[in-house]
């Protein structure tokens, strides 16, 4: 594997923060919409249980995408950073190139793609409930 030129990480470099600026106003725009039609308004409008529970989940939903969005930032930011530091497409486990490939397809990736197969089969069960 070839390490990436320096035109390639500029270009991955705008994808990410073009990105990053897409996500920041996602989260402004859907934080002002909550604003405008709070939780309250919405359950203090139902008239029957099922009513409520459709509530509940549309506030959920809105609270698991922002939260899906502000990971995203976290994984773009860690991807910057890495790229000021000057390991952008370096894997964080083998110290081996990232595929410029994978980086087109996946910008935030810290891990070539032999080491993210060995780390999803490891850790593929972690966070999940067990009984």
């Amino acid at each position: 594997m070839a390490s990436l030129t320096q035109k390639q990480i500029t270009e991955l470099q705008h994808r990410l923060q073009q990105r990053h600026a897409e996500l920041r106003a996602e989260i402004r725009e859907e934080l002002l919409a909550a604003d405008e039609m709070r939780y309250a308004d919405l359950a203090g409008r139902v008239h029957d249980s099922g009513e409520e529970s459709v509530a509940d989940l549309l506030a959920d939903l809105d609270v698991a995408r922002i939260d899906r969005q502000v990971s995203e930032i976290r994984s773009i930011e860690a991807a910057l950073r890495r790229v000021d530091m000057g390991v952008y497409g370096i894997c964080r486990e083998c110290d081996g190139d990232i595929d410029y490939k994978r980086l087109q397809s996946q910008p935030t990736a810290e891990r070539c793609v032999t080491c993210q197969e060995q780390y999803e089969r490891s850790y593929a069960h972690e966070g999940r409930p067990t009984l």
